[in-house]
């Protein structure tokens, strides 16, 4: 069979075996989008509830978890499947994560110290998640050059997805209310809060069936040819192994690495702070916090896919360095500028207190910032980080080119990982301590270095075998 992309000749079977394969991946991601992303909007009640000891300082933590596991975890998935076949790491991660699901649906239980065993649970979660990496490196080796941005866009797009749901399943859990119902024999509580990670542990159960029985491995390089894989074995040609001589040039794979470290850092900052911002500002009670970030958060992700598929269409007629700004943080600019409407800060006299704590001490003088402010915010983040997104991800494979890209992937996923990390603690410290203003103001200024990195290494931003004059931009 023809390739509508590429004028390379391959097997209906091969054609059909490769795609199938590449879907299973699509799918993977959305699994461990959604492992993120089903109790983003819930952990910062769910942990107020099982822990009268925790603080926003500490949801920092509990947050920062599931990067640091997935930090951890990249690199050393991606060296296993540059080595072993990528079903191996597949399979051992989609499995800690639902283990780690399980255990977050028992952190409740414990007498004492239940916000540690949370963040135990969304930290193995997190390691899980690593597979990224391996998805990634995957796609970039199983299409060609001219497959890659779409594919690539592809794997955003279901990322985006996962995104979209988690909240969505979130928002439908929270009519089971904190109660919900208790099964005494197995101690276990199902609720608003342990509903959705028992679902992640069931579709991750159904993510492991898959791989085993769909998934095989397939190479190609830069120009459609078949290379050896695992379970595809077949005649390297001398122009295929001339394909893979040459350096990789460093100096744009460490700072496209950096942009998207600040990428994700803008992003983390934005999951981290709605719910407690919002519960701040707008004196929302914990269950309609949830409510309505899921909502927020859910129509940020269909926009995201609407990006996803416009940047498809973009990238096949124009160059993609051209729309590689990391505009995704900028965003938040405009939260900062704050109304003149004074925040609440009086504790309601309900059982459950709402409103600004005055043991924030930014509370007595910082104004709050309008609803509609807050919206607009929303709207832009769903502009800007999933164009910046896979447009990295696409950029950082063509700069690898036919090397292995298990480790290389890793690391980039390794750089999200600890955005993700630091945002979290980063913002819910300042946040906490000094509010609002200077927590995105300080996000500006990195923006700004970011776009100056950006600049400088711009020419060096071209695909390997463009680099070596093998093919023609």
């Amino acid at each position: 069979m023809v390739d509508k992309y590429r004028d390379i000749v391959e097997t209906q079977q091969h054609y059909k075996t490769r795609w199938r394969s590449i879907w299973v991946m699509y799918i993977t991601m959305f699994l461990s989008s959604i492992g993120f992303s089903i109790v983003i909007m819930s952990i910062w009640p769910y942990l107020q509830k099982i822990d009268l000891t925790a603080d926003a300082s500490f949801l920092g933590w509990v947050i920062a978890s599931y990067s640091i596991g997935q930090m951890v975890a990249s690199p050393l998935f991606g060296l296993w499947s540059n080595y072993r076949p990528k079903r191996e790491p597949l399979v051992v991660s989609s499995a800690i994560s639902v283990a780690a699901n399980c255990l977050y649906a028992y952190v409740h239980v414990p007498a004492s110290h239940n916000k540690f065993y949370m963040l135990v649970a969304r930290a193995l979660v997190g390691f899980g998640a690593g597979n990224v990496a391996v998805v990634r490196s995957y796609i970039a080796s199983a299409t060609s050059l001219t497959e890659r941005t779409s594919a690539m866009a592809n794997t955003s797009a279901c990322q985006a997805l996962g995104f979209i749901l988690g909240p969505v399943f979130q928002t439908c859990f929270t009519l089971m209310g904190e109660k919900g119902v208790t099964w005494k024999i197995i101690h276990l509580q199902l609720n608003m809060y342990t509903a959705p990670v028992l679902l992640g542990a069931l579709l991750g159960v159904i993510n492991i069936i898959l791989i085993f029985a769909v998934f095989r491995e397939h190479q190609v390089d830069d120009m459609g040819r078949q290379c050896k894989s695992i379970n595809f074995e077949v005649e390297e040609s001398e122009d295929v192994s001339q394909d893979i001589q040459g350096n990789i040039d460093h100096v744009a794979v460490v700072a496209i690495n950096f942009i998207f470290f600040v990428i994700l850092f803008g992003f983390a900052i934005f999951e981290t702070i709605a719910t407690p911002l919002t519960m701040d500002m707008y004196s929302w009670p914990r269950k309609e916090a949830v409510f309505y970030n899921g909502i927020i958060l859910g129509g940020v992700g269909i926009e995201s896919i609407i990006v996803f598929m416009v940047v498809k269409i973009i990238s096949k007629k124009t160059d993609i360095k051209n729309n590689s700004i990391p505009r995704a943080t900028f965003s938040e600019i405009f939260t900062p500028l704050w109304s003149t409407q004074t925040m609440q800060l009086p504790f309601n006299h309900t059982e459950e207190p709402t409103g600004c704590p005055v043991v924030q001490s930014w509370c007595l003088y910082t104004p709050v910032i309008y609803l509609s402010q807050y919206i607009a915010s929303d709207v832009l983040i769903g502009l800007g980080y999933p164009a910046c997104h896979v447009m990295s991800y696409t950029l950082y494979s063509k700069i690898l080119g036919p090397k292995p890209q298990g480790v290389y992937m890793g690391w980039l996923t390794a750089s999200g990982s600890g955005a993700r990390i630091l945002g979290p603690v980063f913002v819910s410290q300042i946040y906490t301590y000094f509010g609002p203003r200077w927590a995105f103001s300080l996000i500006c200024g990195i923006i700004v270095l970011s776009l100056l990195v950006l600049e400088v290494v711009y020419k060096r931003l071209i695909a390997f075998s463009v680099r070596y004059g093998r093919m023609q931009e």
